[in-house]
């Protein structure tokens, strides 16, 4: 029996080409961020509408590096703890402290009505996350951080190609950073950016630019300076090159994850299950089930693979905390993901949604 993945990326002759291109040119890396990375930054720029675009190697660089920009040492950055735990590194990594929120249970986005008791003379900034490609509700989350003069960051690494009101996300915060780990909408080998869209653009993505090659400014051939920290976090051609050709599709292999999520929403025999939304890009399709651990056995017994997206982030030694967060506990003792990728044919959706059913009864 054929073994359904849980993540395949899309793939074709173009990217086989242009990754040869690359490769004989042997120009495969640049810290100053010419030829191809350039390219797919203007390119991706253009998709979300932003004012500007850095690309980094992956999203945590991307998180870590737009939060080194807003000062947060010894800050409070509210968050949900419902996320991958690169997004709590990235607060603790520049000296602030994350402040746990609950999610709304029905997009398992972190919930605007938990945020105001959240709030206090220490707050910065809201990291706010698009769980599974499904979008927060950035209305409320930006005039919250209007009212209470905070910043607002999206991590956005599921939320390619995902719109709220019209717009595509990336075009809403002052910094917006996505992913482009192999299993994402849209993937590449490793690779991460940040869209920017403060009035102060310019002088935030020259700040951004200086810090992802190690603090460098003023190069001129040899000589360069450097006043600051900076990282390695610049991103290859490779990626890049690649990048440029996923981007060409990204709409047409979304507009297949959301046909299949649409399948799911209306088969699958389950009452807490992720909803359908046409601004959805549905990087993950989940479900709550009882008796998890059998009903991944018996997935993975019938070939089929699955998911646990995530253990909460307060629920892990280094974050452990006594606060209570009820929705994201209940959600994070139960969720599991199933395959949603633009390579499933519709025997296989077929089939997971047969299996699914028989093994949640």
């Amino acid at each position: 029996m054929k073994k359904i993945k849980l993540f395949d990326p899309v793939i074709d002759h173009h990217e086989e080409e242009i990754i040869l291109k690359v490769l004989k040119s042997k120009q495969w890396a640049s810290g100053s961020g010419i030829g191809f990375v350039e390219k797919f930054e203007k390119e991706f720029k253009k998709y979300v509408n932003a004012k500007d675009c850095v690309a980094v190697n992956s999203g945590t660089s991307a998180l870590n590096l737009a939060m080194s920009t807003i000062g947060i040492k010894n800050k409070e950055v509210i968050v949900p703890s419902f996320t991958f735990v690169s997004t709590i590194h990235s607060i603790v990594i520049n000296g602030g402290k994350p402040v746990f929120a609950d999610i709304d249970p029905k997009t398992l986005c972190i919930d605007h009505n938990k945020i105001d008791e959240l709030i206090s003379k220490k707050t910065k900034a809201c990291l706010a996350v698009h769980f599974g490609g499904m979008s927060c509700n950035l209305k409320e989350l930006k005039k919250k951080a209007k009212e209470n003069k905070i910043i607002l960051v999206e991590d956005s690494a599921h939320a390619v190609g995902t719109k709220f009101q019209n717009k595509r996300i990336g075009a809403h915060s002052d910094l917006v950073c996505f992913s482009f780990h192999p299993v994402k909408n849209l993937a590449m080998p490793t690779g991460g950016l940040i869209s920017i869209n403060n009035k102060n653009y310019k002088k935030i993505r020259n700040e951004l630019l200086s810090k992802r090659w190690c603090g460098i400014i003023n190069r001129k051939g040899v000589n360069y300076d450097v006043k600051e920290l900076g990282w390695n976090y610049y991103m290859n051609e490779f990626s890049a090159a690649i990048g440029l050709e996923q981007l060409k599709k990204i709409d047409k292999l979304n507009s297949i994850r959301k046909k299949i999520a649409n399948k799911y929403n209306n088969e699958i025999n389950i009452k807490e299950k992720m909803t359908f939304s046409n601004n959805c890009s549905y990087h993950l399709y989940w479900i709550l089930v009882k008796n998890r651990d059998n009903f991944r056995k018996n997935m993975t017994d019938s070939n089929i693979e699955t998911g646990i997206h995530y253990r909460p982030a307060h629920t892990l030694s280094m974050y452990k905390t006594k606060k209570k967060l009820p929705i994201t506990e209940a959600v994070g003792k139960s969720i599991v993901t199933i395959p949603i990728h633009p390579n499933l044919s519709e025997q296989d959706v077929k089939r997971i949604i047969f299996c699914v059913n028989k093994f949640t009864k």
